[in-house]
Protein backbone atom coordinates (compact mmCIF):
# COMPACT_ATOMS: atom_id res chain seq x y z
CA UNK A 1 0.00 0.00 0.00
CA UNK A 2 1.25 3.65 -0.79
CA UNK A 3 2.00 5.98 1.91
CA UNK A 4 1.86 9.51 2.57
CA UNK A 5 4.86 10.95 2.89
CA UNK A 6 5.29 13.94 5.42
CA UNK A 7 7.41 16.77 2.98
CA UNK A 8 8.56 19.23 5.37
CA UNK A 9 8.76 23.16 4.70
CA UNK A 10 11.89 25.75 5.37
CA UNK A 11 9.17 28.82 4.86
CA UNK A 12 11.74 32.08 4.89
CA UNK A 13 10.39 36.28 5.44
CA UNK A 14 13.15 38.21 5.89
CA UNK A 15 15.73 35.55 6.12
CA UNK A 16 14.27 33.89 8.65
CA UNK A 17 12.08 30.56 9.45
CA UNK A 18 9.29 31.59 9.60
CA UNK A 19 5.16 30.27 9.28
CA UNK A 20 2.53 32.79 8.67
CA UNK A 21 -1.21 33.24 7.65
CA UNK A 22 -0.83 32.93 3.96
CA UNK A 23 -3.77 35.59 3.60
CA UNK A 24 -1.59 38.00 5.18
CA UNK A 25 0.88 37.97 2.84
CA UNK A 26 0.09 40.89 0.65
CA UNK A 27 3.22 43.03 0.69
CA UNK A 28 2.27 45.25 3.28
CA UNK A 29 4.44 44.39 7.22
CA UNK A 30 1.37 46.14 8.70
CA UNK A 31 -1.17 43.01 7.53
CA UNK A 32 1.31 40.75 7.98
CA UNK A 33 0.19 37.91 10.64
CA UNK A 34 2.86 35.62 11.91
CA UNK A 35 2.38 32.46 13.91
CA UNK A 36 5.78 31.91 14.47
CA UNK A 37 9.97 32.96 13.79
CA UNK A 38 12.90 30.78 14.87
CA UNK A 39 15.62 31.39 16.37
CA UNK A 40 17.30 28.70 14.65
CA UNK A 41 18.91 28.85 10.98
CA UNK A 42 17.22 27.48 7.74
CA UNK A 43 20.51 25.20 7.75
CA UNK A 44 19.60 23.81 10.90
CA UNK A 45 16.64 22.81 9.54
CA UNK A 46 17.50 21.23 6.63
CA UNK A 47 20.13 19.28 8.67
CA UNK A 48 17.06 17.94 10.85
CA UNK A 49 15.49 16.73 7.96
CA UNK A 50 18.35 15.03 6.61
CA UNK A 51 19.29 12.99 9.47
CA UNK A 52 15.41 12.01 9.83
CA UNK A 53 15.45 11.01 6.07
CA UNK A 54 12.69 13.63 4.80
CA UNK A 55 13.48 14.24 1.72
CA UNK A 56 11.46 16.10 -1.18
CA UNK A 57 10.78 19.33 1.69
CA UNK A 58 10.01 22.65 0.26
CA UNK A 59 12.38 25.79 0.93
CA UNK A 60 9.53 28.50 0.11
CA UNK A 61 11.35 32.28 -0.23
CA UNK A 62 8.40 34.19 0.57
CA UNK A 63 9.43 37.96 -0.67
CA UNK A 64 12.96 39.32 -1.41
CA UNK A 65 16.01 38.76 1.58
CA UNK A 66 15.36 35.53 1.26
CA UNK A 67 18.54 34.21 -0.49
CA UNK A 68 21.31 33.52 1.59
CA UNK A 69 19.12 32.07 4.11
CA UNK A 70 17.54 29.41 1.05
CA UNK A 71 21.28 28.79 0.08
CA UNK A 72 22.22 27.93 3.52
CA UNK A 73 19.61 25.25 3.82
CA UNK A 74 20.43 24.03 0.06
CA UNK A 75 23.81 23.62 0.94
CA UNK A 76 22.80 21.87 3.81
CA UNK A 77 21.07 19.04 2.48
CA UNK A 78 21.94 18.92 -1.06
CA UNK A 79 19.48 17.45 -3.18
CA UNK A 80 17.52 17.16 -0.65
CA UNK A 81 14.58 20.28 -0.80
CA UNK A 82 12.76 21.87 -3.14
CA UNK A 83 13.15 25.72 -3.78
CA UNK A 84 10.21 28.21 -4.90
CA UNK A 85 9.49 31.90 -4.73
CA UNK A 86 10.41 34.10 -7.38
CA UNK A 87 11.91 31.23 -9.54
CA UNK A 88 12.15 31.92 -13.31
CA UNK A 89 13.80 30.74 -16.74
CA UNK A 90 16.86 33.37 -15.81
CA UNK A 91 17.28 31.84 -12.55
CA UNK A 92 16.02 28.06 -12.64
CA UNK A 93 19.12 26.19 -13.45
CA UNK A 94 20.94 28.28 -10.85
CA UNK A 95 19.18 27.07 -7.71
CA UNK A 96 19.51 23.52 -9.06
CA UNK A 97 23.43 24.68 -9.68
CA UNK A 98 22.65 25.10 -5.48
CA UNK A 99 22.06 22.03 -4.57
CA UNK A 100 17.96 21.82 -5.07
CA UNK A 101 16.29 18.97 -6.25
CA UNK A 102 13.68 20.85 -7.54
CA UNK A 103 12.74 24.08 -8.64
CA UNK A 104 8.90 25.41 -7.79
CA UNK A 105 7.37 27.54 -9.97
CA UNK A 106 4.05 29.22 -10.06
CA UNK A 107 4.01 33.33 -10.64
CA UNK A 108 7.13 33.44 -13.75
CA UNK A 109 4.37 31.25 -15.98
CA UNK A 110 1.41 33.92 -15.57
CA UNK A 111 1.59 37.51 -16.87
CA UNK A 112 0.93 40.09 -14.08
CA UNK A 113 -2.66 39.89 -14.37
CA UNK A 114 -2.70 35.80 -13.95
CA UNK A 115 -2.69 35.35 -17.62
CA UNK A 116 -1.07 31.67 -18.09
CA UNK A 117 1.77 32.24 -20.41
CA UNK A 118 2.31 28.57 -22.03
CA UNK A 119 5.50 30.31 -23.91
CA UNK A 120 7.22 30.84 -20.46
CA UNK A 121 6.46 27.71 -19.02
CA UNK A 122 7.51 25.80 -22.37
CA UNK A 123 10.97 27.93 -21.76
CA UNK A 124 11.63 26.66 -18.23
CA UNK A 125 10.84 23.29 -19.11
CA UNK A 126 13.55 23.79 -21.56
CA UNK A 127 16.10 24.97 -19.19
CA UNK A 128 15.32 22.51 -16.35
CA UNK A 129 13.27 19.67 -18.39
CA UNK A 130 10.38 18.06 -17.08
CA UNK A 131 12.24 16.17 -14.10
CA UNK A 132 13.15 18.69 -12.16
CA UNK A 133 10.39 21.24 -12.32
CA UNK A 134 6.94 21.15 -9.65
CA UNK A 135 4.02 23.26 -10.57
CA UNK A 136 3.37 25.34 -7.68
CA UNK A 137 -0.92 25.21 -8.32
CA UNK A 138 -1.82 26.82 -4.59
CA UNK A 139 -5.50 28.03 -4.93
CA UNK A 140 -8.13 29.69 -3.18
CA UNK A 141 -12.19 29.12 -3.67
CA UNK A 142 -13.97 30.95 -5.57
CA UNK A 143 -17.53 30.50 -5.40
CA UNK A 144 -17.75 26.21 -5.35
CA UNK A 145 -14.54 26.14 -7.65
CA UNK A 146 -10.84 26.86 -6.94
CA UNK A 147 -8.68 28.56 -8.97
CA UNK A 148 -4.94 28.99 -9.02
CA UNK A 149 -3.64 32.13 -6.97
CA UNK A 150 -0.08 33.29 -7.47
CA UNK A 151 1.87 36.84 -6.34
CA UNK A 152 2.14 35.38 -2.51
CA UNK A 153 -1.26 34.10 -3.00
CA UNK A 154 -2.88 37.81 -3.66
CA UNK A 155 -3.57 37.36 -7.13
CA UNK A 156 -6.41 34.94 -8.52
CA UNK A 157 -5.55 34.13 -12.30
CA UNK A 158 -7.49 32.84 -14.98
CA UNK A 159 -6.66 29.09 -14.18
CA UNK A 160 -8.99 26.63 -12.47
CA UNK A 161 -7.77 24.03 -10.96
CA UNK A 162 -9.45 21.16 -11.77
CA UNK A 163 -9.32 17.89 -13.69
CA UNK A 164 -8.48 19.01 -16.75
CA UNK A 165 -6.21 21.44 -15.64
CA UNK A 166 -3.89 18.49 -13.62
CA UNK A 167 -4.08 16.50 -16.77
CA UNK A 168 -3.16 18.56 -19.11
CA UNK A 169 -0.51 19.48 -17.13
CA UNK A 170 0.90 16.38 -15.50
CA UNK A 171 3.13 15.61 -18.61
CA UNK A 172 4.97 18.66 -18.02
CA UNK A 173 6.43 18.54 -14.26
CA UNK A 174 7.67 16.01 -11.81
CA UNK A 175 4.83 16.83 -9.40
CA UNK A 176 2.36 19.16 -7.79
CA UNK A 177 2.26 21.16 -4.93
CA UNK A 178 -1.08 22.55 -4.00
CA UNK A 179 -1.41 24.97 -1.11
CA UNK A 180 -5.25 25.66 0.03
CA UNK A 181 -4.19 29.32 0.47
CA UNK A 182 -8.09 30.21 2.27
CA UNK A 183 -6.77 27.66 5.35
CA UNK A 184 -2.53 28.36 4.81
CA UNK A 185 -1.72 29.29 8.47
CA UNK A 186 -4.55 28.93 10.41
CA UNK A 187 -4.39 25.57 11.95
CA UNK A 188 -8.15 25.08 11.86
CA UNK A 189 -8.20 22.36 9.84
CA UNK A 190 -7.60 21.01 6.22
CA UNK A 191 -10.12 22.02 3.17
CA UNK A 192 -11.69 18.54 2.99
CA UNK A 193 -13.34 18.99 -0.05
CA UNK A 194 -10.22 20.24 -1.72
CA UNK A 195 -8.40 17.18 -0.27
CA UNK A 196 -11.04 14.85 -1.39
CA UNK A 197 -11.52 16.09 -5.15
CA UNK A 198 -7.43 16.05 -5.37
CA UNK A 199 -7.50 12.06 -3.97
CA UNK A 200 -9.70 10.88 -7.09
CA UNK A 201 -7.41 12.66 -9.24
CA UNK A 202 -4.25 11.22 -7.46
CA UNK A 203 -5.79 7.81 -7.77
CA UNK A 204 -6.29 7.71 -11.19
CA UNK A 205 -2.47 9.07 -12.15
CA UNK A 206 -0.48 7.46 -9.87
CA UNK A 207 3.11 8.69 -11.92
CA UNK A 208 2.62 12.46 -11.06
CA UNK A 209 3.15 13.10 -7.19
CA UNK A 210 1.45 15.49 -5.45
CA UNK A 211 1.28 17.15 -2.47
CA UNK A 212 -1.11 19.07 -0.22
CA UNK A 213 -0.84 22.06 2.24
CA UNK A 214 -3.04 24.30 4.40
CA UNK A 215 -4.46 23.84 7.81
CA UNK A 216 -3.49 20.44 8.88
CA UNK A 217 -4.34 20.50 12.21
CA UNK A 218 -4.49 17.26 13.98
CA UNK A 219 -2.95 13.57 13.25
CA UNK A 220 -6.67 12.61 12.39
CA UNK A 221 -6.53 14.70 9.29
CA UNK A 222 -3.23 13.43 8.27
CA UNK A 223 -4.92 9.52 8.22
CA UNK A 224 -8.11 11.30 6.92
CA UNK A 225 -5.21 12.19 3.70
CA UNK A 226 -3.80 8.81 4.21
CA UNK A 227 -7.39 7.34 3.96
CA UNK A 228 -8.89 9.50 1.26
CA UNK A 229 -5.82 9.05 -1.19
CA UNK A 230 -5.43 5.40 -0.33
CA UNK A 231 -1.51 6.72 0.25
CA UNK A 232 -1.05 9.49 -3.17
CA UNK A 233 -1.10 12.13 -1.60
CA UNK A 234 1.62 13.19 -0.04
CA UNK A 235 1.44 16.52 2.95
CA UNK A 236 3.04 19.29 4.24
CA UNK A 237 2.06 20.52 7.54
CA UNK A 238 3.15 24.23 8.96
CA UNK A 239 1.63 26.18 11.79
CA UNK A 240 0.12 22.99 13.81
CA UNK A 241 3.99 21.33 14.25
CA UNK A 242 5.57 21.63 17.32
CA UNK A 243 8.76 22.42 15.47
CA UNK A 244 7.42 25.47 14.34
CA UNK A 245 6.27 26.55 17.68
CA UNK A 246 2.69 24.56 17.34
CA UNK A 247 1.32 22.20 20.20
CA UNK A 248 -1.37 19.93 17.89
CA UNK A 249 0.91 18.04 16.30
CA UNK A 250 4.12 16.47 16.90
CA UNK A 251 7.08 15.82 14.68
CA UNK A 252 8.22 12.94 15.91
CA UNK A 253 4.87 11.18 15.23
CA UNK A 254 5.28 12.10 11.87
CA UNK A 255 9.09 11.00 11.29
CA UNK A 256 8.05 7.64 12.68
CA UNK A 257 5.10 7.34 10.58
CA UNK A 258 7.48 7.53 7.59
CA UNK A 259 9.84 4.23 8.90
Amino acid sequence: MAISKFRPCIDLHGGRVKQIVGGTLSGNDADLQENFVSKESSAEFAEKFKADRLKGGHVIKLGPGNDEAACEALAAWKGGLQIGGGIRKENASEWLEKGASHVIITSAIFSKEGVFLEKNFDELISEVGTERLVLDLSCKRVGEKWVVAMNKWQTITELPLNEETLSNLASSCAEFLIHAADVEGLSSGMDVDLVCWMSEWAKRNTNTPITYAGGISSIQEVDEIQRLSEGYIDFTVGSALDLFGGDKISYRSLVARQK
